[in-house]
């Protein structure tokens, strides 16, 4: 009886994301040619929950003229800030048995532009992504360069965001796949960055598990250790590389159905919340994003049922 009660609850499962497939998904990620009224962006794009690519929406911002390495060394090379350092380019990523985070290292951001440019070897991958409004908190210096908000995105939610945030990396530099709680713009300010985009509605078929926190250390030859943070407890995680899955362990990751999208310098992606995504960028590409918090409303309920139905692994 207990089987029979799960099989019918993994094909219900299956037949919700196919019916959202359907009703209001779209097979590629659209274009719009230039910024939406408010009413219309939530109307067409925040209400849906879909996300889109809008060209023009930043085109009057004189970061995406001025922002190339000498202005960026002139402007704030002294500067320390926190860079992302990992062996190969993955971090806050499963490797193994541990969800590994990568060392934090405080440089100059010179000394981080002498890498990405090739005139320092390091055996490491960097990478700018510290995630906490670092725009506003390490570089104040740009944010003249930029606007604080959105304008018609705060007018849409009635509110400012929560963080802007500065990403700045080499080639090798990885996100893997995760999601937010936050609806996002990402502006790609110079070079390209390619996004592999999972609806909520596909979350049946994305695997999580748990695993015990670590993060990297560079030792003195260069190499990376793996330490453990032994008071942590264990992070859920999604294991599966939407770049080279894993079937055999993880089968029902062949129902999802991925979106692939790149977004070029002068674009801003409209990445809803709670959908998940896996990102990579050409060398030394540049973006800014902004993290407006999401309505914990019936959307987010909708999505915790979906979540307890799915199962601790996700595993259909």
């Amino acid at each position: 009886m207990r089987t029979r009660k799960m099989d019918a609850v993994k094909n219900y499962l299956k037949d919700f994301a196919q019916e959202a497939r359907e009703l209001y998904l779209n097979e590629a990620v659209p274009y719009l040619e230039h910024a939406p009224s408010p009413l219309e962006f939530y109307r067409e794009w925040i209400g849906p929950n879909k996300p889109c690519i809008i060209r023009n929406a930043f085109s009057h911002w004189p970061a995406l003229s001025k922002w190339n390495p000498a202005y960026l060394r002139e402007a704030v090379g002294s500067k320390v800030i926190s860079v992302a350092v990992t062996p190969n380019g993955y971090a806050d990523a499963v490797n193994g048995d541990r969800f590994v985070m990568p060392e934090e290292r405080k440089m100059t951001f010179s000394s981080l532009l002498d890498v990405i440019e090739g005139k320092v070897e390091n055996k490491g991958v960097f990478y700018v992504q510290k995630q906490c409004s670092n725009l506003m908190e390490e570089l104040p210096e740009l944010t003249g360069d930029v606007e604080p908000h959105i304008p018609w995105m705060s007018e849409a939610l009635g509110k400012l965001p929560d963080a802007v945030n500065f990403w700045l990396g080499e080639a090798r530099a990885v996100t893997s796949m995760h999601k937010d709680h936050y609806e996002n713009l990402y502006c790609v300010i110079s070079g390209e960055k390619h996004f592999i985009l999972l609806p909520p509605s596909d979350r049946p078929f994305i695997p999580y598990e748990l695993y015990q926190p670590a993060v990297y250390r560079q030792r003195e030859d260069g190499g990376f250790d793996v330490v453990d943070e032994a008071e942590s407890e264990k992070v859920p995680w999604i294991p599966v590389d939407p770049l080279n899955p894993d079937l055999e362990c993880y089968p029902a990751y062949q129902l999802a159905q991925p979106l692939r999208c790149t977004v070029r310098a002068g674009e801003m992606l409209y990445l809803p919340s709670l959908w998940f995504h896996h990102v990579q960028q050409s060398h030394g590409c540049i973006a800014v994003n902004f993290w407006y918090d999401m309505e914990y409303d019936l959307k987010y309920n909708y999505f915790q049922l979906l979540e307890s139905l799915s199962g601790p692994v996700g595993s259909l």
